[in-house]
Parts: C-alpha cells; structure tokens; sequence
C-alpha cells in the first residue's frame, strides 16, 4: 500500500514565551513526534483517518503537556469538566460530548455518540451516563489534578475572574485545545478536537471544541478541520465550516483556505486562536492569529515534522 496518507496535529495556540522560558520545548516537540510517529503506523497499516485522528487525540488527552484530558485546567469550583469532538468525512456522521467528568479520554467517548448513538452530542449527567453503558474508561478526580493546573485555578480565584490556558500574571495567553486531522490512503479525511476549557470558566461554559463547523468539521469534498482559540470567536464565526466552504465554493487549497479563514477570524470578530488543515488531496496548512501554535504534520507520507512558531 502507498503512504499517500496525510497527518497533523496541534497541542494550542497563543504565547509560547512560557515554554521557551521554562525549557519544556523540547518536551513538545519530543511528545508531537511520537503522536505523529504512532499515528503513521496506524495509517500505513491502513487504519483509517477516523481511527488516526482518535489516536492522536488520546495521545495527546493522556499528556498532561496539553489542555484536554490528564492535564485539563479547573473549573471555578476547582473541578474538571471536559469537552471533546470527532467528525467523520465520509458521510458527516459526527460524535461529541460536553460538560463530563471522570471519563479518561473524552474523544473515545464522542466516537461512542457517533457510532452507538442517535444523537451528535450529549452533555453532563447524561454524557456521562452513557459513557457507563460504553466501556469508556473513568478515573477517579486525583488522576485529572495537575499542580499546574492547581496553581493556575488559584491565581484566577486571586484575581476574580477567568484565565486562558497557562496565563499568569504577565501577559501571555496560551489557549488549550487540541486536536487531529487526517486523510487515510482511501482518501477519507475525519477530525478531532478536545479541550479542558477555560481556566476559572463558570456556569455550565461551553466552547467551539465539541461544535460541529465550530470547533471541528470533516468532509471527503473538501477539507479537515481542528481549531484552537477563543472558542466564543470561533461559535460565532463557525469557521470550521467556513474553512471548509472557502475549499468548495472557491476551489482554495488547505493554505489558502487556512489563511482566508483567519483573516476572516481577525476581521469580523477581532479572533484569537488558530486551525490546522488537511485538503482531500492529503495538503496540510496551518494558520494563526496568535503570536505561536503547537503543532506538527505528516504530509503525504513525508517526514514528521513539528513546530512551535
């Protein structure tokens, strides 16, 4: 089988003086070439890219490097709440779930909705629910309890209000999704996306992640899409979907459409965050408004390569 197949990956997007200053880049670029690397085995076995897409995203939800998962960033109460979504480019079947607890790998979870449910999403108490009649794996509340995590929930208890993933008192923003693209060597695309939120975030807030067209979107006509950024920016836009609109309706490649996308980001709602994306001919691009993104990409079959820019 030829690796005609196409990856990419991102762990975030916003100021990344932090990682630089704190001497964990390598640690990124070290965990995004293992995501990749794993994620090509899968794909030249001819797994396919919703499989790809799922892996790597539990990949790096199991990381507590990244904003989903392990390492989600607390609530006001000091709790996990996690949201995540997996969309599939053959037929626009699509899982999603928002608001759960416990549940180990929120993606395997939004993948049960596609496949075992009627439903595109469900949330809290029933999420959770149906994750008990799925055989997803739950952990107990200390497994998600990161001291990083601790420290920055309580500096935004401190200064009252909500702070972006690794934000602390300068002022840098890093903002916490990630997510997954790929085309399979069929030439299927899916994605995903998964997130821990907000730091401090109140009242049930949900953000683009689990949104299909928001947050995530997957279609064999045209593109893959996986988001990171302010996430009510990225509702309001629905610019998965415009992503993806720029492909069909002006025949753009994954570049154009990725840096279209973010100036209309920029333009309409002043947007912060970034997208990466993967075309039906297996091109990837990545775009951001923000000053770096985490992320790293396997061009059809080509080298892994990762990025922090």
């Amino acid at each position: 089988m030829s690796d005609n197949f196409s990856l990419m990956i991102h762990g975030g997007s916003g100021a990344l003086e932090h990682i630089r200053r704190e001497g964990s880049e390598d640690d990124f670029v070290q965990s995004l070439g293992s995501i990749l690397e794993g994620g090509r085995k899968l794909l030249q076995a001819g797994g396919s890219a919703l499989d790809a897409v799922e892996h790597c995203a539990i990949a790096l939800e199991n990381d507590p490097l990244y904003n989903a998962g392990h390492g989600s960033v607390l609530n006001e109460y000091g709790e996990v709440e996690m949201d995540a979504a997996i969309m599939d480019g053959r037929d626009l079947d699509a899982g999603a779930v928002a608001g759960i607890t416990n549940v180990k790998n929120p993606i395997t979870l939004a993948r049960r909705v596609l496949e075992k449910s009627e439903h595109v999403m469900l949330i809290g108490k029933g999420a959770r629910e149906f994750a008990n009649t799925c055989n997803v794996e739950i952990m107990t509340d200390d497994y998600f309890v990161v001291d990083a995590r601790i420290r920055q929930w309580r500096e935004a208890q401190k200064a009252g209000g909500m702070m972006l993933d690794h934000e602390d008192a300068e002022p840098q923003r890093k903002f916490g999704t990630i997510g997954a693209v790929a085309r399979d060597n069929d030439g299927n695309l899916a994605a995903a996306t998964s997130t821990g939120g907000i730091v401090n975030k109140r009242w049930g807030r949900v953000g683009d992640s689990p949104i299909v067209g928001a947050g995530v979107f997957a279609d064999n006509m045209t593109c893959a899409v996986s988001a990171t950024g302010y996430g009510e920016q990225f509702q309001r836009t629905v610019l998965s979907k415009m992503i993806s609109d720029y492909v069909h309706f002006k025949g753009m490649d994954a570049a154009e459409a990725a840096t279209a996308g973010i100036d209309y980001l920029v333009e309409r709602v002043n947007g912060l965050g970034g997208v990466i994306v993967i075309d039906r001919h297996g091109r990837c691009a990545f775009g951001h408004s923000t000053s770096g993104m985490i992320c790293g990409y396997i061009e059809r079959g080509g080298e892994s390569i990762c990025r922090l820019t």
